[in-house]
């Protein structure tokens, strides 16, 4: 995952945000001004970079550098590593960002 912040210099009122993706498609953002990501629910799909400018941020904004203890880490059946928030009921794999809910939600709620 990439945080990119936008360095485009708009004519009028627009501001650039901080945007987080994966490969091409738009996972999050933090709006300028404040430090809260707000994540999609599903991706916006190839996000759009052509006559913006943008720069990589580190570190990455959006990482957690502290876990609290409802947060778990999950391998995934592929071996990728996934963040899940016991207390929110909420994952970071593809498919709880594309259709609200996963197996690693449900595995973690019968535990």
């Amino acid at each position: 995952m990439q945080a990119l912040r936008e360095t485009t210099h708009w004519a009028g009122n627009a501001v650039n945000h901080t945007y987080l993706l994966d490969g091409t498609n738009l996972v999050a953002y933090i709006r300028a001004g404040t430090d809260s990501p707000y994540y999609f629910k599903s991706p916006i799909k190839g996000f759009d970079k052509r006559a913006r400018k943008f720069e990589l941020v580190t570190p990455n904004p959006f990482e957690v550098t502290e876990v609290a203890s409802h947060v778990v880490t999950v391998e995934g059946s592929r071996g990728a590593v996934y963040t899940v928030d016991t207390s929110e009921g909420t994952c970071t794999c593809p498919g709880y960002t594309f259709r609200g809910t996963c197996k690693h939600v449900k595995d973690l709620e019968t535990v």
